[in-house]
């Protein structure tokens, strides 16, 4: 079989899991749609494999550098600390495996919930500050994964020319 077509079958597959992950926090996302797109490019060495990797590689890193701005304004206008959310995601993990599909989300509400009244000693002020915390990661994860969806568009573009021009 020809290595330009396993390389583009594997690239595709590695961009779906970029994709996946950047909803799903314990997958890459981002990083590793930009690592693809470039090993993706460097193999197949054509222009049209090229220029979809460098489009591609901008979108993702665009996204991925607008999800941290945006949640970071939001996180320190709400005067929300690393502490909280880093007990979120513990929460996630542990929430993951106990309940299956859902229990990453609400393992990381449960968890920044519970660390924001810890810190606050206040059920209102604890679930107004969490509730902004999970609305601008919400946000954060939308345009991430917005822009990695045109990465991976990029490549099926790209894909598509590459192999009619060969």
């Amino acid at each position: 079989m020809d290595p330009q077509i396993i390389t583009t079958v594997i690239a595709g597959l590695l961009l779906i899991v970029a994709v996946l992950g950047t909803i799903i926090p314990i997958l890459p996302g981002s990083i590793l749609a930009v690592i693809t797109l470039i090993g993706w490019a460097w193999i197949l060495g054509s222009p049209a494999a090229w220029t979809a990797a460098i489009i591609g590689s901008g979108l993702a890193i665009a996204g991925l550098s607008a999800s941290a701005v945006l949640t970071g304004r939001k996180m320190r206008r709400e005067e929300i600390p690393n502490g909280p959310v880093l007990v979120g995601v513990a929460g996630a993990i542990v929430g993951m495996f106990v309940i299956p599909v859902v229990g990453l989300f609400l393992g990381f509400a449960l968890g920044l919930f519970a660390a924001e009244l810890t810190r606050r000693r206040d059920v209102g002020a604890a679930a107004s500050s969490s509730w902004e915390a999970l609305k601008s990661m919400g946000l954060g994860i939308l345009v991430e994964f917005g822009c990695a969806s045109l990465a991976a568009s990029s490549f099926a573009l790209g894909t598509l020319v590459h192999f009619l021009n060969r």
